[in-house]
C-alpha cells in the first residue's frame, strides 16, 4: 500500500510539535530537583522557567516572517539542529547561570519551530479540506504533549536525573533533520526583499517587555519596576505599529485585522488563552492546597485539559461536515463556558469530580477555536506570506497565557485576601503557617484559608464562563457575510445556512 508522502511529511512535523510542548511543560516538575542540584535561587529558577517561553513570545513574529523570506524549510532545520544541540547542553548544565543563558537560546530556537511547521502545512496541503485536518492534528499534537509533559516527567524523574527531561526532544529533533530535507518541501517568498531588523527589534523588546511585566506583576504584585516595564514595552509597541502601517512589506502585516473573521479569531485565542490559563493555574492549586495532592498526581489529574482540548480540536474537522466554521466555533465556547460554570460549583464530596469534569469541558469547547480558527488565519492571506500568519496565531497564544496568569491570578489573590480578611496573602503561605500552630489553631487555619481559595476558584469559574460566552457572541458577529469566504475553509460554501 503507497502512503501519501504529504502525510508522512505532516507526521515528521508533528515530532517537534509534541515534543517541544512536552519539554515546556516537563520543565515545571523537574524545577524542584534542578534547583537544588544546582542552587539556584528563587529569582534564577523564574529566569529557568521563564526564560523559554519569553524568547518564543518575543521572536515568533520575527522567526515567522524570516521563514518567508529564507526558506521555510531551512529556518526550520536549523532551529532543529539548534534545539537538539542546546537540549543536550540544558540536560549537563553544572551552574543556573549556564541553564538561564541555554534556556534562552533553546526560546530562540524554538521560535522557528511553530510557525515554520504550520506554514509548511499550507504548503504541503494545498487542498483546503485536508489542509483542515491537517492543522487539527498539528493542534492536537500540540496540546497533548502540554498534557503529557508533566507525566512524562514524573516517569523520567523516578528513574533518571533532571536533565533527561531535556533530552527526551532530541531524537524527535534529530529524526526531522535526518528526513526533512527528503519529505518536506521548501517554500520562500522570492518578493519579500530584506528582514527589516529595526522591526525585528521593535517587535522583540514590546513583547519581552509585556510579557515579562506581566508576570511579575503576577509574581511580586503591584509593583513600581513591573509596571514601568509593561508601560514601556505598550509604547515601544505603539512605536513598532506605527512602522508598520507605513512600511510597503511590513514585518507583521496589521492590514489583516480589516478582516472580521479574522480580528474575531485572533481576539478569541487571546481570551480563551486568558481563561484557559487562569483556570488551569487555579485547578492545580487547588489539586494540591486544598484537595492534598501531590504534584505528580496533580499533573496526571490535571492532564484531561490538554486531552480535552486535543479532543476537540480532532473532532473540529468533522463538525464543519454539518454546520458552518463560525458556528462550530460559537458551539465550542458555550461549551466551555459550562465548563467555567461546573468550576464555579466546585466543592463539597463531589469536589474532584467537578473540578476534572469542568477543565474537561471548559477545554473540550476550546478545541474547534484552535483547530478551525487556526485554519481561517492562514487562510487569509496568500501563501507567500503564512509564516507571518501563523506567527500573528502563536503569538496571541502566548500573550493570551501570560495574562491569564496574571490578571486572574490577581483577582484570585483579591479574592482570597477578602476571604481571609487580610490575615494571609496566599494558600500556600497559610499551609506553612499552619504547620508552625498548634493542632487546633492550624486546623482552623487550613480550613479557612482552604475555603477562601475554593471562593477565589469560583470567581475565576465565572470570569472564565462570561469570556467564553462573550467570545461566542463575537464569532457569530463577525462571521464572514455571504460570498466573504476564508480560502482555508471550503466547508463554508458546502454547510447548511
Amino acid at each position: 500500500m503507497r502512503v501519501d508522502r504529504t502525510w508522512l511529511g505532516l507526521a515528521l512535523l508533528t515530532l517537534p510539535t509534541l515534543l517541544v510542548a512536552v519539554d515546556t511543560t516537563a520543565l515545571l516538575l523537574a524545577l524542584p530537583r534542578l534547583s537544588a542540584d544546582l542552587g539556584a535561587t528563587n529569582v534564577q529558577q523564574l529566569w529557568i522557567s521563564d526564560g523559554y517561553g519569553f524568547m518564543v513570545a518575543g521572536l515568533v513574529i520575527t522567526m515567522g516572517t524570516l521563514g518567508d523570506r529564507i526558506g521555510r524549510r531551512r529556518l526550520l532545520l536549523v532551529g532543529a539542529a539548534a534545539f537538539a544541540t542546546l537540549s543536550v547542553v540544558a540536560a549537563f548544565a553544572t551552574g543556573p547561570l549556564t541553564l538561564i543563558v541555554v534556556r534562552a537560546l533553546l526560546g530562540v530556537a524554538g521560535a522557528t519551530l511553530a510557525p515554520s511547521t504550520l506554514a509548511l502545512i499550507t504548503d504541503m496541503f494545498r487542498d483546503e479540506r485536508r489542509r483542515g485536518k491537517a492543522i487539527a492534528i498539528w493542534a492536537t499534537c500540540q496540546f497533548t504533549g502540554g498534557a503529557l509533559g508533566p507525566v512524562l516527567a514524573g516517569f523520567l524523574l523516578q528513574r533518571f536525573w533532571w536533565g533527561s527531561v531535556f533530552l527526551i526532544a532530541v531524537p524527535a529533533m534529530a529524526m526531522l533533520l535526518f528526513a526533512g530535507p527528503f519529505l518536506l518541501p521548501e517554500f520562500r517568498d522570492d518578493r519579500a526583499g530584506r528582514l527589516d531588523l529595526a522591526s525585528a527589534g521593535l517587535s522583540l523588546v514590546a513583547v519581552l517587555a509585556m510579557v515579562y511585566g506581566v508576570k511579575q506583576l503576577t509574581v511580586e504584585g503591584v509593583s513600581v519596576v513591573p509596571a514601568v516595564v509593561l508601560v514601556a514595552g505598550a509604547a515601544v509597541g505603539a512605536v513598532f505599529v506605527r512602522r508598520q502601517l507605513r512600511l510597503a512589506t511590513p514585518l507583521l502585516d496589521l492590514r489583516l485585522f480589516l478582516n472580521r473573521p479574522f480580528t474575531a479569531v485572533i481576539v478569541g485565542l487571546v481570551l480563551a488563552g486568558v481563561a484557559m490559563a487562569g483556570t488551569g493555574l487555579m485547578v492545580t492549586q487547588y489539586l494540591q492546597g486544598v484537595l492534598g495532592f501531590s504534584p505528580f498526581a496533580s499533573a496526571v489529574l490535571f492532564a484531561p485539559m490538554g486531552l480535552g482540548v486535543a479532543a476537540g480540536t480532532m473532532t473540529a474537522p468533522m463538525l464543519v461536515r454539518w454546520m458552518r466554521p463560525a458556528t462550530a466555533i460559537a458551539g465550542g465556547l458555550a461549551v466551555s463556558a459550562l465548563g467555567g460554570l461546573l468550576l464555579a460549583v466546585v466543592g463539597g464530596p463531589y469536589a474532584l469530580p467537578l473540578a476534572m469534569t469542568g477543565i474537561t469541558v471548559l477545554a473540550l469547547g476550546a478545541g474547534p477555536l484552535f483547530a478551525l480558527g487556526t485554519g481561517l488565519v492562514l487562510g487569509s492571506v496568500p501563501p507567500e506570506r503564512a509564516g507571518s500568519a501563523a506567527s500573528m496565531s502563536e503569538t496571541g497564544n502566548y500573550l493570551g497565557g501570560s495574562l491569564g496568569f496574571a490578571l486572574l491570578g490577581v483577582v484570585a489573590a483579591v479574592v482570597y485576601r477578602g476571604r481571609m480578611g487580610g490575615t494571609s496573602d496566599s494558600l500556600a503561605a497559610a499551609l506553612v503557617a499552619a504547620g508552625r500552630l498548634p493542632a487546633g489553631r492550624g486546623a482552623e487555619l487550613l480550613a479557612a484559608a482552604r475555603e477562601a481559595f475554593t471562593a477565589s476558584l469560583h470567581v475565576v469559574g465565572v470570569i472564565a464562563a462570561v469570556l467564553f460566552a462573550g467570545l461566542a457572541v463575537l464569532v457569530l458577529t463577525m462571521r464572514p457575510v455571504d460570498g466573504a469566504v476564508p480560502a482555508a475553509l471550503p466547508e463554508y460554501e458546502e454547510a447548511r445556512p
